[in-house]
């Protein structure tokens, strides 16, 4: 769940996001699995400017 706000977050600002678990696959998703956002690789400053505004 937190990891889709971080998603929707950086997704209202106009960057693709997409979430995945960290270890495992899909099947093991659930509330205690951590997860990565991933961004374009040729947008990761546009990420980096979004969280330092928070």
């Amino acid at each position: 769940m937190i990891a889709e706000m971080w998603k929707d977050l950086l997704e209202g600002e106009g960057l693709p996001a997409k979430i995945i678990p960290a270890e495992g696959d899909i099947r093991t998703w659930g509330e205690r699995v951590p997860f990565r956002i991933l961004v374009p690789k040729a947008r990761e400053h546009v990420a980096d400017e979004i969280l330092r505004k928070l």
